[in-house]
């Protein structure tokens, strides 16, 4: 018999006898009628456990993680608000049935049925993922099983303070909610999980509004990992900033007096707290775990006698709320129903084809205000004697911080955020002028933490903000990918595009940095962004494009919902002249306000038909360089700038290369995952004309005077155009 079985058995036994385990009097102010939901709550939270177990048996359930031993989660959900944004541990079923009952028109088993079935017709999901979520609820979908989604909790309770001073347009939380996320005591551990305690911490200690509650469901153990005995009040009883309250979870009195305290505090003081709940872990820790291979069969017992649901019948019996001969009845009919509830939902429909399941990679458009550009009077206030300067030509630097200061004028749920980004405005100065223009709350100098910084932005987007997180450096970004990848990118996929993550992530990358360079501030690697679905990829190559790109990316974000990286290649920052010293030929004007420059429209100099360099960023620059020689020589050449790195603009391509004799791609990217690759595969589909690569090694980037010999030259593209056109490239 597995242990499902035997915990499912034991609870009958003994409250079929009366015999239920001991424990403190009920007290508190939890009210009769409302103790009983929260134990019905926990027996339907029991009775799906037991199902999908069942279900997967049967090949028609897909996953098993389970929620039991942590029915006390029902009576944290009872005392805070469905207005509260929850961010769930997967244990939490019981959470989501009790939050359920808090709101009106729910069918939270037959939604939950759903999900287990992998049913197209799941309301969060659509069928891409058994998991917790409700847009009704006020509970985005979490497919994590640490705690990566601790960092976007965070930026969530920043965003409530910030929209009691700047209401966003598209606000999806009311002032006085608070957040909430949950994680286990082995999660607690992550860096990820390390990362958002300290920088809840870091930000209350400076008196800045948070209202923010974490919630550890310590089990003590992590699959098979025991956490130490005490390790969790030990860690964080005393952390600066972080007010902690404890509580037994197999107690739902207990549980419900301190949770409504521990919410009371966020919410009054609009500080963090941090609530940790003792609970068990039933059936082990999935499916085919057996607890007894890793664990004593003394302690797994131990675990099952103190079932909450036990304790739960004893507690509604000395309350006077409920009988145990009921609470059995309400258990059973709770199984009872949850087979004929499941029974239909595997009848329901499933994905079938990679159309269906790729639906909602894209989230969907949504309404906006329209509007007219920056103020003119804005503008003179906020740019002064700038203005002058406008009429003549700039680095790329200075046209990506009037872009940006635009772009604030225009849309006041814009906000910026970063190591750096304010009084400093930033390593390179990109940032420049913009906290004294726009005020400390919308450029905000963050802590030293990628994963927090993104975490903010992405928070942010939660209740209607537009936020541009800015990367120090894209080896940096290294540190916090997941992110990108787990947190923002797979939102609306796993929402069926109910929950969004709107933002243009700036980062200052790619190599050719001269002095202050080697491997940290020089980085060509750029295959975990184009390999996140969904996420589009933007680089600039000079200051004209930057302007007007960024302003697209915005109005991606903003009005399409999707997630942009922005990337700004560090070298050509301050890059002025082209060809010769003092020709000033890079550089720019810088554009009208309503200018952009289209998602999927690529840049093209010269109409030459001997040859196309497709290239992007620092290789148009260097591409330009060497075309130039090439004309000289006879060659007649084009230069192809993508501007689009992810999804690649493959229709405007095509176009583009129309009529050409040969094609050169330019990638300063690695030659082993690097861009290139892509378009060497497009024009192996796509063309009928010879065709070769430049790239970089497969090297990371040295510091002096080595600094760009691992990537492309104009000399070595000039020389590799020259064999390809002759017939003599390999």
């Amino acid at each position: 018999m597995d242990r499902a079985e035997i915990v499912h058995q034991n609870f009958l036994t003994r409250v079929g006898g009366n015999d239920l385990p001991q424990g403190r009097a009920p007290a508190g102010p939890l009210r009769p009628e409302a103790a009983v939901g929260i134990f019905r709550a926990g027996c339907l939270s029991r009775a799906l456990d037991r199902q999908s177990r069942a279900m997967q048996k049967a090949g028609q359930g897909f996953y098993t993680i389970g929620s039991s031993g942590h029915e006390g989660m029902a009576a944290v959900a009872a005392a805070l608000r469905p207005t509260d944004m929850a961010f769930l541990h997967y244990r939490d079923a019981a959470f989501q049935i009790a939050r359920a009952d808090q709101v009106p028109g729910q069918t939270i088993l037959w939604d939950m049925a759903l999900s287990f079935a992998a049913s197209s017709e799941d309301p969060i999901s659509g069928g891409r993922h058994k998991v917790l979520g409700s847009k009704a609820l006020n509970i985005p979908p979490q497919t994590s099983t640490i705690a990566s989604h601790l960092p976007k909790a965070l930026g969530v309770a920043y965003s409530l303070g910030m929209a009691r001073r700047r209401a966003p347009e598209h606000q999806a939380l009311p002032e006085d909610s608070i957040v909430f996320c949950s994680f286990g005591d082995a999660s607690a551990n992550h860096s990820t999980a390390q990362g958002a305690f300290n920088t809840a911490g870091w930000t209350s200690y400076q008196s800045v509004p948070l209202p923010l509650l974490f919630v550890c469901e310590d089990n003590g153990i992590g699959i098979s990992v025991k956490t130490p005995k005490g390790w969790i009040a030990a860690s964080f009883a005393q952390r600066p900033g972080i007010k902690y309250f404890h509580c037994d979870g197999l107690d739902m009195f207990e549980t419900y007096r301190v949770a409504q305290e521990a919410a009371d505090y966020v919410r009054t003081r609009r500080k963090p707290a941090f609530l940790h709940i003792r609970t068990v872990r039933l059936y082990g820790h999935a499916g085919a775990d057996v607890p007894t291979t890793y664990m004593p069969k003394s302690e797994v017992e131990a675990d099952e006698a103190n079932d909450p649901l036990l304790h739960s019948v004893r507690l509604l019996r000395d309350a006077g709320a409920m009988a145990p001969d009921e609470a059995l009845r309400v258990y059973v009919e709770s199984c009872d129903r949850v087979v004929r509830v499941a029974d239909e939902a595997v009848t329901r429909p499933r994905l079938q084809d990679a159309k269906g399941v790729m639906a909602s990679l894209v989230p969907p458009k949504r309404a906006c205000k329209p509007s007219n550009g920056p103020d003119s009077a804005a503008r003179e206030a906020a740019f002064g004697s700038d203005l002058r300067a406008m009429s003549e030509p700039q680095i790329m630097s200075r046209l990506i911080n009037w872009a940006m200061t635009d772009l604030m004028l225009e849309h006041p749920e814009i906000a910026l955020m970063g190591e750096d980004v304010g009084r400093k405005g930033g390593v390179y100065g990109v940032t420049q002028k913009l906290q004294s223009r726009f005020g400390p709350d919308r450029v905000i100098d963050t802590l030293l933490d990628e994963q927090s910084i993104l975490g903010l932005g992405i928070g942010m987007a939660h209740n209607g903000f537009l936020p541009i997180p800015e990367i120090q450096f894209l080896a940096y970004l290294h540190n916090a990918e997941d992110q990108l990848r787990g947190e923002a990118a797979t939102l609306p996929f796993f929402s069926n595009g109910q929950y969004t993550n709107p933002m243009v992530v700036r980062i200052a990358g790619l190599g050719y940095q001269k002095g202050f360079g080697g491997h940290f501030h020089n980085d060509n690697s750029l295959a975990v962004l184009r390999d996140i679905p969904g996420l589009i990829l933007a680089i600039p190559s000079n200051g004209l494009d930057a302007a007007k790109m960024l302003r697209e990316c915005v109005r991606l974000a903003r009005e399409e919902q999707r997630v942009v990286v922005f990337l700004e290649p560090i070298a050509l920052y301050p890059m002025r002249d082209l060809h010769e010293a003092g020709d000033g030929g890079w550089m720019c004007r810088y554009p009208d306000p309503s200018e952009r420059i289209a998602l999927g429209e690529v840049g093209q100099q010269g109409d030459g038909r001997d040859l196309a360099i497709v290239t992007f960023g620092n290789g148009t620059y260097l591409s330009t360089k060497a075309a130039q020689q090439l004309e000289r020589d006879g060659i007649s050449t084009r230069v192809i700038d993508l501007r689009w790195i992810s999804p690649l603009p493959e229709e405007a391509l095509r176009a583009a290369l129309e009529g050409v004799k040969n094609v050169l791609i330019v990638d300063e990217t690695r030659h082993s995952g690097g861009v290139a690759e892509a378009l060497m595969a497009f024009c192996a589909e796509n063309l009928d004309v010879p065709f070769a690569r430049e790239t970089a090694e497969d090297s990371f980037i040295a510091t002096g005077p080595a600094y760009a010999v691992t990537m492309p030259s104009d000399v070595g593209i000039a020389s590799v155009a020259k064999s390809l056109v002759k017939g003599g490239a390999k």
